[in-house]
């Protein structure tokens, strides 16, 4: 049914950007209007870490840029205005408190993603906004100083303003199924290619599909392509039914598939005892040669590498695994010490963009005014959360800017309103 009042500001989309652009524009006392398809807020905050919802980092401001890499300059009054702090304060304001954990990553103290969203339900309310769900927004059109709004099943809704804030491509389920982007190039703007970010893996060896559910902790890897190399952290690895994933691969999974783009090999190279050196690895497995001489090669391993991925090892280093520990060469056990240190897999490609965690690519920058998220090309249009390019590693980094980004759009639509 068509809605003959006009709002101040309509914002498109109920996820992390789009509840915040409609409280803060609440906050300052306009009638606002969010429009929701699913018939709840927040779908893809309820599956972010694994659950528990990772909502910001205590890095600081630089850091946060510096982690959208070339983009990230743009996000900086973003940031400024609405901060990882601003944004703590504002969760224990409305009954919500927060922890830190390793890496400055940033959990409500609940552990459940759920909190999250009854704190911006909460908040919604508390500010008036009046939320609409089960309408999908396909078109926007204006006439004089307001903007129509028309659903898929005819119904209309005018506003004064408009934030997009409909996420980006990934993660189907929850509602993002590219809308935003149609509808931004409806109104004549570029739309940087989308690209899977924060993706899981794909490898050529078969056989990695036994070692699925497997974690390595602790481990470094390396990606190499040419003589270009991509070295990460210390942290942590997932083997899957089709490759590899976990924290340390979905960090570099934009990179990585930046190089497999030039048409060249990528090898994934990794370092299972990232504290030692080879020589100091060599000298622990000489130890054991010469202590447990007797034993099967598959159980000196046992207080090296877990269970499961000892079968494999020994494979690629053409040892069995009943063969004792005294009857391997010096060429074996140098072949074992350096699969410790670099256990080389390749890298075929990634899972669709549907499966990843965020989208690359998006509204382009150069489009959008970074100190007001408002469009350069179509005036009184704002555009916030995952809608506009660039994407950085997990740890709480994109869900701050979906906040951020949704707080400025809601702030400068609203001081706009006449």
């Amino acid at each position: 049914m068509t809605n003959t009042k006009t709002f101040d500001i309509a914002v498109i989309g109920g996820g992390a950007a789009g509840c915040m652009a409609a409280i803060r524009a609440g906050q300052l006392n306009k009638d606002v209007v969010l429009v929701e398809r699913n018939d709840s807020i927040g779908k893809k905050i309820l599956i972010t870490g694994k659950g528990r919802c990772n909502l910001t980092n205590l890095a600081d401001e630089d850091a946060f840029i510096e982690k959208f890499g070339n983009r990230g300059e743009f996000l900086r009054t973003a940031f400024h205005s609405f901060s990882n702090e601003d944004l703590i304060a504002f969760f224990r304001s409305i009954g919500l408190e927060t922890k830190a954990e390793r890496q400055g990553r940033v959990f409500p103290a609940t552990d459940k993603a759920r909190s999250v969203i009854d704190a911006l339900n909460k908040a919604l309310a508390d500010t008036g906004v009046k939320v609409i769900y089960n309408t999908r927004i396909t078109k926007i059109s204006r006439g004089g100083a307001v903007f129509k709004l028309t659903s898929d099943d005819g119904a209309e809704i005018a506003a004064k303003k408009i934030v997009i804030s409909t996420g980006g491509v990934s993660y189907k389920v929850t509602g993002s199924t590219g809308d935003g982007f149609r509808m931004a190039e409806s109104l004549g703007h570029k739309i940087a290619p989308l690209k899977p970010g924060l993706v899981p893996l794909t490898t050529k060896e078969a056989w990695i599909k036994e070692l699925q559910g497997l974690a390595l902790e602790n481990i470094k890897v390396t990606f190499e392509c040419g003589k270009k190399k991509i070295i990460s952290d210390v942290g942590e690895l997932m083997f899957t039914h089709f490759g590899v994933s976990g924290p340390l691969v979905l960090d570099m999974s934009a990179r990585v598939m930046a190089l497999l783009e030039e048409g060249k090999e990528v090898r994934l190279l990794i370092d299972l005892k990232p504290g030692l050196r080879h020589e100091q690895l060599e000298s622990k497995l000489l130890h054991k040669f010469k202590v447990k001489g007797n034993i099967v090669s598959k159980n000196l391993m046992k207080d090296l590498l877990p269970q499961r991925l000892i079968e494999r090892f020994l494979k690629y280093c053409e040892i069995r695994q009943e063969t004792k520990t005294n009857q391997i060469t010096q060429d074996q056990r140098r072949a074992m010490v350096d699969a410790l240190k670099c256990f080389p897999l390749t890298i075929s490609g990634s899972l669709p963009i549907e499966e990843a965690m965020v989208t690359g690519g998006g509204v382009s920058i150069k489009e959008i005014n970074p100190r007001t998220m408002e469009s350069r090309i179509s005036p009184g249009i704002y555009f916030a959360g995952e809608m506009i390019e660039g994407e950085a590693a997990s740890g709480g980094y994109n869900l701050q800017q979906a906040f951020s980004t949704g707080y400025l759009a809601g702030e400068k639509a609203a001081e706009c309103v006449k």
